[in-house]
């Protein structure tokens, strides 16, 4: 296998099994057509159509949009169609930056089709025999990749947080690190890609920082979700990363993303090199 096979397994999915979700006029999201037949069971909430389902314009405001769409969601969850609530809200918008069209919980946010947010940070080690990264081991009764390796600290993006908000709150529970030292992550930019699951589709954005922490730390897990970390020099990484499915699926693309640019690949050594940079920001 190859870095490249990451990138196209977090991009596969089949456009003709979607249809378009509106909201306000803008399509903000896709749903599965199987899913469209369960929304049509909501006429007072969706509007379905051949070829795409609106939720209803007398739902003006992002509390009205929320609470009718909590009302279907809630119905779905008793008909078992989807899970329960995962307790954390998102903020559903046209794109980052743009205003909140309704707040819905995460565990049906990909059964919507719509854009999710999250942090991911790369804790690494300056050591005297080279770069290292912490690495976790993700719990075993995680709903999603549960014993995969994972990021030092990674989280979706809550409503109501600032990206620096969240990033202090999922360090300090993931991994045990102090709002001084988690203030020094440096943002170093985005990625992208989107999925299908079995819900429905993932375009999900995470937002990408770095953290230097001295060799005297060492990170322990506050929230149960982690089972414990390694400190891996980053050839053995980029290794279990290039023969592997070792780590949660969006966290190679993560680590990808960090060994282009501290470079660890280059155009000279990986023939793929123009497919990986392109192929980090495609969904």
């Amino acid at each position: 296998m190859s870095f490249l096979d990451h990138i196209r397994v977090c991009n596969a999915y089949g456009p003709a099994d979607f249809r378009p979700f509106e909201v306000d006029g803008r399509v903000i999201g896709h749903v599965l057509t199987g899913f469209m037949l369960r929304l049509a069971a909501f006429p007072d909430i969706f509007q379905v159509e051949d070829d795409r389902v609106l939720l209803r314009p007398q739902f003006h405001t992002a509390a009205e949009r929320s609470a009718a769409i909590r009302r279907a969601t809630l119905a779905l969850q008793k008909a078992g169609v989807l899970p329960a609530d995962h307790g954390e809200d998102y903020a559903v918008a046209e794109d980052w930056g743009k205003p909140t069209l309704f707040l819905l919980d995460r565990a049906h946010v990909s059964a919507f089709g719509l854009r999710a947010f999250g942090v991911h940070v790369n804790g690494f080690v300056r050591a005297q025999d080279g770069l290292k990264l912490w690495i976790g081991t993700r719990s075993l009764d995680k709903s999603v990749a549960p014993g995969k390796l994972d990021n030092m600290v990674a989280g979706g993006q809550p409503a109501g947080l600032t990206l620096g908000q969240n990033l202090e709150k999922e360090a300090a529970e993931e991994a045990d690190i102090p709002p001084s030292l988690a203030r020094t992550a440096k943002p170093v930019g985005a990625l992208s890609y989107r999925m299908g699951g079995g819900l429905g589709l993932k375009p999900d954005t995470m937002f990408l920082y770095d953290l230097e922490v001295p060799e005297s730390f060492i990170p322990h897990n506050t929230d149960g979700e982690i089972s414990g970390f390694t400190l891996m020099p980053v050839e053995q990484v980029a290794e279990r990363v290039r023969t592997s499915f070792d780590f949660k699926f969006n966290v190679n693309l993560v680590i990808i993303d960090f060994l282009i640019r501290h470079g660890f690949l280059s155009a000279d050594s990986e023939a793929d090199y123009l497919e990986l940079v392109n192929g980090l920001r495609r969904g």
